[in-house]
């Protein structure tokens, strides 16, 4: 069983070697690339904490060599895979939402916050922190420090080995990875081959474009995060070997 891994690097070549340790082959095709941009940034004080959706803010702020600035803020994480980075890079006070944006919300509108809050975000934000905890009078400053560029075509052969059949499966992390691949295999990948190819999804909505391009073997997460996937992209091996 070989399954394509979609999302970017390095996060694409950790989830093909989870992919292993279960037999599955991962293998990995990024179809968003990172790029840390270089727009001015606030300075930590004032602020009571620092709000992570993506790793990718993290390792932004590490390429910017701004990390060691924000470190005594508490950090508020999205999922438990940002918030363990987080640790890693050396942040003492770090919380998870362990969800999706919605339970982030939730989690900060609440937080014991006595000040604004910092969020390095993604130029392309597909939901907007500071509109979203607005009604509960919380202040966020919004930075957009890095970009996921998708790319523009897919690695020689591999449309022809999705259209054999040679891949069984792809996982999905998040909505424009899956707009990025609707648009490599439009002519690339016949309505027959959609329709046996397995699309693992961490959530309704990353799953919506793959629908709208009649991929129709769709695998939903129960809960969104990385744990979650492995155990969907197990339960598809098994239906398919059973």
């Amino acid at each position: 069983m070989k399954m394509l891994v979609t999302r970017p690097d390095p996060d694409a070549s950790d989830t093909a070697a989870r992919l292993g340790a279960l037999g599955i082959e991962g293998v990995p095709c990024p179809l968003l690339v990172h790029q840390t941009l270089d727009v001015s940034l606030p300075d930590p004080k004032g602020f009571a904490g620092l709000v992570l959706t993506s790793a990718n803010a993290l390792r932004a702020l590490d390429e910017r060599g701004v990390l060691a600035r924000y470190r005594a803020l508490p950090v508020y994480a999205v999922g438990n895979r940002t918030a363990a980075l987080a640790r890693d890079m050396g942040f003492a006070t770090v919380t998870s939402a362990d969800g999706a944006f919605a339970d982030l919300v939730e989690l900060l509108a609440h937080a014991p916050l006595a000040g604004p809050i910092f969020y390095p975000a993604a130029r392309d934000m597909s939901a907007y922190l500071g509109k979203s905890l607005a009604p509960f009078g919380r202040m966020v400053i919004t930075a957009e420090i890095y970009a996921m560029n998708p790319v523009t075509e897919l690695p020689d052969g591999l449309a022809e080995r999705l259209g054999a059949g040679e891949i069984e499966a792809a996982l999905f992390y998040s909505k424009r990875t899956a707009q990025t691949f609707v648009r490599l295999v439009e002519r690339g990948l016949e309505r027959p081959a959609r329709a046996r190819f397995g699309v693992l999804c961490l959530s309704e909505a990353v799953a919506a474009p793959l629908l709208d391009a009649h991929f129709v073997r769709v695998g939903l997460c129960d809960h969104p995060s990385e744990e979650a996937m492995m155990g969907l992209a197990l339960s598809f091996a098994r239906d398919q070997n059973p």
